[in-house]
């Protein structure tokens, strides 16, 4: 089982992961990381704190020599920005200053539920571990999830799908050349006139002080049968990607597959019909059993079942506007307008990099679940020969 904590606040000293589980002898780099440390810092609509941090990645602990020894792994980012808070932030007790306290909490934001919860005075005790700030390391750790997802021919990539209410058409191209598409994109999607306008969409907004949402799409390939289980409702591998993905900052809905929308269609319009062809084993495919549509999204019952896993997560905007909205000082109880910290007006197309993220986490965790090992070797050979069995039905 893959366990993982993070700590750090936003403008502490630094993002700190431990990662547990992982077997030995999977290769890793801190470079594979700071690919994707760097995707998440682009796309268009960022402000201005990814022109300060240039996120990179400490591996601390549990890899020698470019592969890990099975033993717990230490990751860590550090915030740039330290040198201008290490007052304002400071761990000891001589440091406080009330004066600098932050009193007036964001609308959608875990400001006023946070501080009335925790007994807090200053809305900033809230704030720096709120923040989106934290995905960073979030990120790091699914980088490692994927490069053990890869080993098994396993990818996670994401893109966006919809940006306040702009569609994105997908092309009828093959997944490598969407995927070229997508990287080539500032918004991280494939649909060039869609982009036009999405660009339009996100000046205008910064212009008024506002900011926009938009519907992110994560696809798993190379996914086995099997993942997952119908017999606990913990164990539900939909149930568990839900959850990981609720858990990022700002997504306010998930959906699998045709999701919302087989609530308007009728049944024989929403499943997926099965087929047999004894010939697929030749052509390189891990079972007879196939599907020519995937309206479930790749899981049923729970159980990964072949197909690709198609999860959309919807963003809402960010709740820090440059035009704020009117809020409460929590120490005069007086109306007032809310706080500004520094923040994005779209961060969609960097949101599907943690999405992608915190899906490969549970894809990788119900893997090792079902054909776990100590080591790569024992993964591999349980793997292959779980295949050889789904050959055989």
């Amino acid at each position: 089982m893959l366990r993982y904590l993070t700590a750090g606040e936003s403008h502490g000293p630094q993002l700190t992961a431990i990662l547990e589980g992982m077997p030995a002898g999977l290769e890793l780099s801190a470079e594979s990381v700071n690919i994707d440390l760097a995707r998440r810092q682009g796309g268009y609509g960022r402000g201005g704190r990814m022109q300060i941090e240039r996120d990179t990645v400490a591996i601390l602990s549990g890899v020698r020599w470019g592969e890990t020894l099975g033993s717990p792994i230490a990751l860590a980012i550090k915030n740039r920005d330290w040198e201008n808070w290490q007052e304002k932030m400071s761990v000891k007790e001589s440091g406080r200053d009330d004066r600098i306290r932050v009193t007036r909490s964001r609308p959608g934001h875990a400001d006023l539920p946070g501080i009335m919860k925790y007994g807090h005075k200053d809305v900033r005790n809230i704030l720096e571990r709120s923040s989106a700030r934290e995905t960073a390391i979030r990120v790091a750790v699914g980088s490692l999830a994927k490069s053990f997802l890869a080993v098994f021919n396993i990818t996670v990539f994401g893109y966006v799908a919809e940006l306040g209410g702009i569609i994105a058409e997908r092309p009828d191209e093959s997944k490598d050349t969407v995927r070229e598409m997508i990287a080539a994109s500032p918004f991280y999607t494939f649909d060039k006139a869609a982009e036009h306008r999405m660009k339009s969409l996100v000046d205008r907004a910064r212009e008024s002080g506002d900011s926009v949402g938009g519907v992110i799409e994560v696809v798993t390939t190379g996914m086995p049968v099997g993942l997952g289980s119908h017999v606990h409702w913990d164990r539900k591998l939909d149930a568990r990607i839900s959850f990981a993905v609720m858990s990022v900052q700002a997504i306010k809905g998930v959906e699998f597959g045709l999701g919302f929308e087989t609530a308007r269609r009728s049944g024989s319009l929403v499943h997926d019909e099965i087929y047999y062809d004894s010939t697929r084993i030749g052509k390189g495919e891990s079972s007879c059993f196939y599907r020519k549509s995937n309206n479930a999204g790749g899981i049923e019952g729970g159980i990964s079942n072949g197909e690709d896993i198609i999860v959309r997560a919807a963003m809402k905007p960010i709740p820090t506007l440059y035009a704020p909205l009117n809020t409460i000082d929590i120490s005069t109880k007086e109306p007032i307008q809310a706080t500004v910290e520094r923040s994005d007006v779209c961060a969609v197309p960097a949101a599907t990099v943690v999405i992608e993220s915190v899906v490969a986490l549970e894809i990788a965790n119900a893997f090792l679940e079902k054909f776990g090992g100590d080591s790569m070797q024992e993964i591999r050979s349980n793997y292959h020969s779980y295949l050889q069995y789904l050959q055989g039905i």
